[in-house]
């Protein structure tokens, strides 16, 4: 049943071609919010996921995005804006892992594009975006980061580090912007399936998380969404991770 707290707001999601993007995308668009898919490379995803929505009767928008520019950021901002209205709802959810074994295998380019991508880029969208949801009085902002920033994770250090770089902003944000009604969160998923950042869904990948399964992009949209619907609910990181890490 949808809650109404985000009926007629204009979302956008990042790494709406992927998999946790789709799925949050589509319970954004249950509750009656305009949708903005935010794509790099998959734009035919992006449209077939667009074509779903609208069908359903959501105004969207599909826009590509070169995440590691920051004017090409600032300009997927406007790009929305113009067509949907200012941004109530941010997820920030688009990101990169390349993975590497050894520290010495880990390229400049691996370190700047993680940085550019998992961390610098929802700074640019958190920084252009909340100051317009802060004088409207209502925004709700969601990072999604990984285990991999408590843990150091599996996929190497540049990746790590950059997740662990979103808990900070999240820290900082929330703390500022909560007396104006805006919100912020992360979300830090573990061993998801369909997401394109698993090292290999193997059976011991599986026997490694206690309820013996992956998860599934829709039970992160799950989370997504109860957190996006309430408004007493800021500064907080959520790990979802199949019990694997108790924190």
């Amino acid at each position: 049943m949808a809650s109404d707290a985000l009926a007629g707001r204009v979302a956008l999601v990042t790494g709406a071609s992927g998999g946790i993007g789709a799925a949050v995308a589509r319970r954004l668009a249950s509750e009656g919010a305009a949708v903005a898919l935010a794509y790099a490379h998959d734009a035919a995803r992006a449209d077939e996921l667009a074509r779903e929505l609208a069908a359903g009767g959501t105004r969207v928008l599909t826009a590509g995005a070169d995440l590691t520019d920051r004017e090409a950021t600032l300009a997927l901002v406007d790009d929305v804006e113009k067509e949907l209205g200012p941004v109530d709802v941010l997820v920030a959810n688009a990101g990169v892992g390349r993975i590497r074994q050894r520290i010495d295998e880990v390229t400049d380019d691996d370190w700047d594009t993680h940085v550019a991508v998992n961390l610098t880029a929802p700074f640019v969208l958190a920084r252009r975006i909340a100051p317009g949801m802060a004088a409207r009085g209502f925004g709700r902002v969601l990072f999604v980061s990984s285990v991999a920033a408590f843990t150091g994770g599996v996929v190497g250090p540049h990746y790590a580090a950059s997740k662990a770089g979103l808990h900070g902003l999240t820290h900082w944000l929330a703390s500022r912007l909560a007396g104006d009604g805006v919100t912020v969160n992360a979300l830090a998923p573990a061993l998801i399936e369909r997401t394109g950042m698993l090292p290999g869904a193997s059976d011991d990948l599986r026997g490694r998380i206690p309820v013996g399964r992956l998860g599934t992009p829709e039970e992160v949209a799950d989370l997504a969404l109860a957190v996006l619907t309430n408004g007493y609910l800021t500064n907080q990181v959520f790990t979802l991770d199949g019990g694997m890490y108790a924190r």
